[in-house]
Parts: structure tokens; sequence; C-alpha cells
């Protein structure tokens, strides 16, 4: 459900934010189709797939950094994101040799991580408005991932659950911008 917050004083305006979480919905929704269309092999398509969403979450954690940046702030956890999400990027293709268990331990581990950082930096951020749901997302990645990685133990290993998971993440980005656009035009 990855990370797109920041931890510093001088959030992002929402707007801008608000944005974002909608380009986050669009790309989560478009990702998990095209991942469940993949299915559970790990061929190009499917590997690609895994590569290219750790690597949009960092660009959308640079845009948010240069925003909280133009607004005054460091965004300390959104450069937490970036270094895990750029991990998460070469376990994974090291993992894809290896099968599917192994990249949904990866995965599990990178979920479990930006969950939590997710978790306190829309806590941090909550009198923006909007981010109840970043805070619940943040929970239930860390959660999602633990069982991801338990996932890969057993004989129930399935990519597909991964699109579930980030299709998920992409609903509460969608119910983030939508408080958010509330909170700015006063309701």
């Amino acid at each position: 459900m990855d990370t797109l917050v920041s931890t510093t004083s001088a959030a992002p305006a929402p707007v801008a934010l608000r944005k974002l979480y909608f380009l986050r919905f669009a790309f989560a929704a478009a990702w998990a189709a095209l991942l469940f269309a993949a299915g559970d092999t790990l061929g190009p398509a499917a590997v690609t797939l895994l590569l290219v969403y750790p690597l949009f979450d960092v660009a959308a954690a640079i845009v948010d950094i240069r925003s909280a940046r133009a607004d005054g702030g460091g965004a300390p956890a959104l450069r937490v994101n970036v270094a895990i999400s750029s991990l998460a990027v070469v376990g994974l293709a090291a993992a894809a040799a290896s099968g599917v268990p192994a990249v949904l331990r990866v995965w599990g581990v990178w979920a479990i991580t930006s969950g939590i950082v997710q978790l306190v930096a829309g806590a941090t951020r909550r009198r923006l408005g909007g981010q109840w749901a970043m805070i619940i997302s943040g929970a239930i990645s860390t959660v999602a991932g633990a069982s991801f990685v338990a996932q890969a133990g057993g004989d129930d290993a399935s990519l597909t659950n991964l699109a579930g998971y980030a299709f998920l993440g992409g609903v509460f980005f969608l119910v983030s911008a939508l408080r958010l656009n509330r909170a700015r035009n006063g309701a």
C-alpha cells in the first residue's frame, strides 16, 4: 500500500497530496489488473510488473519530497520510503530467479516496513484531513506483509494475492484523496 506521506511539520499542500493520491489509485488499479491477468507464473510480464510497482513508489515519494521541500519540510519518512522501496526493487529482482515463495517473502518484508512508515507518517499528517485512510492502510499493509511471508512457506503461494493487496492500497489512496478534497472545500 506503500508510503506517500511525510512526517514534516510543513507538509505538502493538500492539493498536491490529493493529486498524488488520485494518481496512486489509478496506478494501483491498473497494476493490479495487469498482475492478475499475468497469473501466478514468474514470466517476463509478471517480473516486470513486480519491479515497476516499487519503482513507481520511489518516483511518487520523490515527487512528494519535492513538494515537502517547497513547503519548507525535510520529509524524513519519505526518504526512508525511497530507500526501502529501492531495496525492494533489488530484492524482488533477485527473488524472481528463485520463485514465487521468494518473491512473496521480499514483498512481505517490504509491505511490513513501508506499512509501518505509512502508519506513522499518516498519523503525523492527520491534521490535513483524509489521513485516517492512510493510517488504516499502513496497518493493513503491515499485517498483509506478514501474511505474504507466512504464505511463502505454504502451498498457497500466489502472486495474484499481491494484485488484491495493491488494489486495496489504491482504494485507500482514493479515499484519502476524496477526504482531502472535502477538507479543502470546508466540508
